[in-house]
């Protein structure tokens, strides 16, 4: 992709069209602090994370988006990987990168919810490098609950609910 057909990207709305002729792009992504995340998990990077430009590969931040996020709904008993009746399809992701992260260092993801609908959740992940104020990388990622067999959406379970109502955030992007 070149420079400038990125920038156009950049600029898309929702639809993924360019915005109108004399309209404002949207604000540009900024780092969030550590005090926008309740709860946080700690990763060690490996030395496989980092890519030739020795930094981590941006492939490995969904992957511990995906890691931050289930460690916590395991620890919290919301969710058995093996025998759960429901388990969490990822429908959409995003994620927007401040700063280099490298092995070897650790990464502590911050975790909130910005939505939690009938079967879906939008999980909200900032990864800061250890004892960071901002954000190095921030995104989301949209889970809808299904059932393992069906694969039908599934309303979320009460434990699961119960789990995610103290990562609830008001008013967040």
């Amino acid at each position: 992709m070149t420079t400038a057909s990125k920038d156009v990207k950049m600029m898309a709305g929702p639809s993924g069209a360019a915005p109108a002729q004399g309209s404002d792009p949207p604000p540009r992504p900024r780092p969030l602090a550590r005090a926008d995340y309740p709860v946080f998990h700690t990763i060690t990077t490996r030395w496989a994370d980092n890519d030739a430009y020795g930094h981590v590969n941006n492939v490995v931040y969904y992957s511990w988006f995906d890691t931050a996020v289930n460690a916590y709904l395991i620890r919290q008993g919301a969710l058995d990987i093996h025998h759960g009746e429901t388990i969490g399809l990822v429908i959409e992701t995003q994620c927007n990168y401040f700063a280099p992260l490298a092995f070897p260092q650790t990464v502590e993801a911050g975790i909130r919810v910005a939505r939690m609908g009938t079967s879906s959740v939008r999980y909200e992940v900032g990864l800061f490098a250890e004892g960071a104020e901002q954000t190095a990388a921030c995104g989301h990622f949209v889970h809808v609950y299904v059932g393992r067999d069906d694969r039908r959406p599934k309303a979320l379970p009460e434990a699961l609910q119960a789990a995610l109502a103290p990562l609830l955030v008001r008013g967040s992007h």
